[in-house]
Formats: structure tokens, sequence, C-alpha cells
């Protein structure tokens, strides 16, 4: 049994894509996805430990795929990434931005130390891979296509509002980075994850994962989304069949920050979810049934 995705299995048969992030949920989906694709990957992160174990996974379906690790924050660590990934594919047809990561806070005690370090994250981090995709390879080799994946944060991030400020700049980055290169035939356009079954939400505090467990009833679709429902998305985007699309922004979230409190959300199960990863496995907080 392999990877179940609704996209041709040639689609990116010889191209050399990155993905940022790839030791773990969304970033380990979409690498699998794309390695079912036909595609050679780039794992980039920063425990080892973690992509050796996505690498052993896609050798075992047969696939191929280097691991990097790098600290996307550090300028130096990045182009030096971007370079030694180069040498050993030998092009970068695609970027998923995907690393970064944040913690639940109230603004009030987030210090400048914790916000910097977010934003870092989740901005600065994603503009240096972009930004060396494009300057080392994309600029003079025909362009690509790079995808930035953002957050739910439309309305707002309460207990989370380093990571939206961040989060909105990243979708500002993706808006001005599609003009600014679209001569060097580089497509740029963001993902929006609202809710995802993944495994990082295990490595929330307790108080945060009790409101996680509550966010199905809030969400139009009554339930929440899968990584393979995010990774289609992002591949959709990578894909010739988005080669008009730049400096867009899809948004995989059920709907849910068009829900208002006057109109009363239905109980239903009749959306489905679409679960094509293999090796998905369900967060440890979703499968506590009391």
């Amino acid at each position: 049994m392999g990877y179940r995705s609704i996209f041709r299995p040639d689609l990116f048969s010889g191209q050399k894509i990155i993905v940022t992030g790839g030791g773990s949920g969304i970033g380990r989906c979409t690498a699998h996805e794309l390695i079912s694709l036909g595609a050679d990957v780039a794992l980039v992160g920063r425990s080892i430990d973690k992509l050796e174990t996505v690498q052993e996974e896609i050798h075992s379906a047969g696939g191929n795929a280097s691991i990097h690790s790098c600290d996307i924050r550090d300028e130096k660590a990045v182009t030096e990434t971007v370079s030694n990934i180069l040498k050993e594919h030998g092009a970068i047809h695609g970027l998923v931005n995907n690393a970064g990561g944040q913690f639940p806070a109230p603004l009030e005690s987030i210090s400048q130390k914790g916000w910097e370090a977010v934003v870092n994250n989740n901005l600065t981090g994603g503009f240096l891979f972009a930004r060396e995709c494009f300057t080392q390879w994309m600029k003079e080799n025909g362009g690509g296509s790079i995808v930035n994946i953002v957050a739910d944060m439309w309305t707002s991030m309460p207990g989370m509002g380093h990571s939206g400020a961040a989060r909105k700049g990243m979708l500002s980055f993706t808006e001005t980075a599609a003009v600014e290169w679209a001569s060097a035939g580089v497509r740029v356009n963001a993902v929006a994850p609202g809710w995802i079954m993944s495994s990082g939400m295990d490595t929330y505090p307790e108080w945060f994962q009790a409101q996680l467990k509550k966010l199905a009833e809030y969400n139009p679709a009554k339930r929440m989304g899968t990584e393979s429902e995010t990774s289609a998305a992002i591949v959709f985007l990578l894909s010739e069949a988005a080669a008009f699309i730049s400096g867009d922004c899809i948004r995989v979230d059920g709907a849910a920050p068009n829900a208002r409190l006057h109109w009363p959300l239905e109980n239903h199960q009749n959306n489905t979810a679409f679960d094509g990863f293999h090796l998905a496995v369900t967060p440890k907080i979703f499968q506590d049934k009391d």
C-alpha cells in the first residue's frame, strides 16, 4: 500500500523539490505525496533523527530523498543548505516552505525573545529559503514554484498573536514575491491550513490540547482536516495546472473563518475527510476516548 494521491503518478517526474519541516506533520505527508508522483525530494529540518526516519520511509517506498539539517533562522546556514541541495540534486524546481513553529500564550506574557523566535521561524526563515532558491537557481534557470505554508489567521489568532503576525507577514511576502519574481517564471503562492489533525498537536500543553478537542464543534464542516487535504492543495499549486495562479492563497479550513455567532452550526456528518496518506497517525490527544 502506498500514498493514494488524486494526481497522476508521473506529475513531477524528474523534478527536484525542497520540503522544509519535512520531518513530521504536513511536511512529511507532502514529501510522501510528491515522491508518489515521481519527484525527488530534499527534506530540510532541525532534527536529523526525524529526517532520517522520513528518508527511510521514502526509500522503502522506492523514492529518493536527501536530508539536510538546517536552522532556517540562520542566514548563512540557509545559503549553504540550498547550495548543498543544488550540488546533490542539480536543480530546484519547487519549494514547499513549511518549516515553522509557535507556542500558545497570551500577548501580555510573550517576551521579546519569544516573539522574535516565532517570527523568525514563521516569517524570516521562509523568506530566506525562498530568496536563496530564487537567487541560486530559479532566477536564471527557467523559474519554478514556491508554496508558503501560513495559517488560519484571517480575523485574529488569540493565544498565538506572534504566529498570527508572522503568518500574515508571510502572506504579504507571497503577494510581493509573486510580482517581483514573475518575469523569471517563478510562481509564489500560499496554503493556509486550519486545524489539521497532525502530530504537532501533541506538543502543546494540556490546557491548550483541551481547547483543540472542541474545535470541530465550531467548524461548519463539523470536523478537523487531514494532512492529506493540505498536501493536495500544496501539490496542486506546485503543478503545471496552476500555471496562471500566483500571489494567491488556498485556505484548507472547512470554512471556519466564515462562521458567525448569529448562524447556528448544525451537527452533521456530511463532510467526508480525504486521507490518502498511508502512514498517517491520529494525534494522541484524539485517541483518548474520555
